[in-house]
């Protein structure tokens, strides 16, 4: 199969049929083998009836349906675990995105050979303050954090080469850094392409203002999950340590300085007098905290049975 189509969505009844036939346009057109799956993130407006409708219209439309609302990266996990085309391309319900991309998406996945190619919605129909302002300064920032030079991160159109969304686990909000997944699991051929947005035709945006906390949040953590995830000790037993030290120089001094008092036959105020003294002993209660987290994280690490399963990119048959 060329093409697998995977689009999550909640509450988008109206959209759906347009949107379906928009893609088998597409897909006849261009020859296309391809699946549609649209994943239902608990609907409660007859999406899931719809869905069951069209996929006996058309079999090339397949249904998961969720009991409640998990979000998107469920659906997108889900919907990934379910594909078999050897082009995976995500897109929203909502037909701000175009499916006219896809020929020359699966393109620049089959033939320049891009991991993964992500839109960029270089023109955007979205309110300025709201969403465009928060999105650039959003983009910029994962552009410094990641290393990653792409503009749009959380584009919902993407295309992916069919192994890299079997490699990666999407999670909670981490739909938003795909990208950032894939480039840890080894998959650094990333592109983007400059995609046509069009205005919100039906229903309401389903993303609130707690976006702007949950994104930031999300981005330190798929970075330190990416950076240390296989070597946590390499983090907490780095500032573990170094905190432990501080504290314990300081202490020294702090011993130090009343000893020099007392073999001077100066009347030193007492030890527990001095501010050092808290400060030095917390830094030493947090410095063996962070350690013990570390090794403690590490021996959970070491005991994965994931913990090299990243490793292989192709095998063949081995002979003796």
């Amino acid at each position: 199969m060329d093409i697998s189509v995977v689009v999550p969505l909640f509450n988008e009844v109206d959209s759906l049929p347009e949107l379906t036939a928009w893609i088998d346009r597409v897909m006849q057109t261009n020859h296309f083998t391809y699946e549609v799956i649209l994943v239902d993130d608990g609907s409660n407006d007859g999406s899931w009836d719809l869905i069951e409708q069209l996929s006996l219209q058309n079999p090339s439309i397949k249904g998961i349906k969720f009991r409640r609302n998990y979000g998107k990266s469920a659906g997108l996990y889900c919907g990934f675990a379910q594909a078999n085309g050897n082009v995976v391309i995500t897109m929203d319900a909502d037909l701000q995105d175009s499916p006219e991309e896809i020929p020359e998406l699966y393109r620049m996945i089959t033939e320049d050979k891009y991991d993964l190619v992500s839109g960029w919605k270089r023109k955007r129909y979205d309110p300025i303050l709201s969403k465009n302002i928060p999105s650039k300064f959003y983009n910029w920032t994962a552009r410094r954090m990641t290393g990653i030079k792409i503009h749009d991160f959380n584009c919902g159109l993407k295309a992916y080469r069919k192994q890299v969304v079997k490699s990666i686990e999407v999670y909670g909000d981490m739909h938003r850094y795909i990208p950032v997944l894939a480039k840890w699991a080894g998959f650094k051929k990333i592109g983007e392409k400059v995609v046509q947005h069009q205005e919100r035709k039906y229903g309401v945006t389903k993303f609130g203002i707690e976006r702007f906390i949950r994104g930031p949040l999300d981005l330190l953590s798929v970075i330190f999950i990416s950076k240390f995830s296989k070597r946590p000790m390499h983090f907490f037993g780095l500032y573990g340590t170094l905190t432990f030290i501080v504290g314990l120089a300081s202490a020294i001094w702090v011993g130090a300085e009343k000893l020099i008092h007392t073999f001077n036959n100066e009347l030193a105020p007492r030890i527990t007098d001095s501010p050092y003294f808290y400060l030095s002993l917390t830094a030493m209660i947090i410095g063996s905290q962070l350690f013990l987290a570390g090794f403690l994280a590490e021996l959970n690490s070491r005991n994965s049975s994931e913990r090299n399963s990243y490793l292989i990119d192709k095998r063949t048959s081995i002979q003796e």
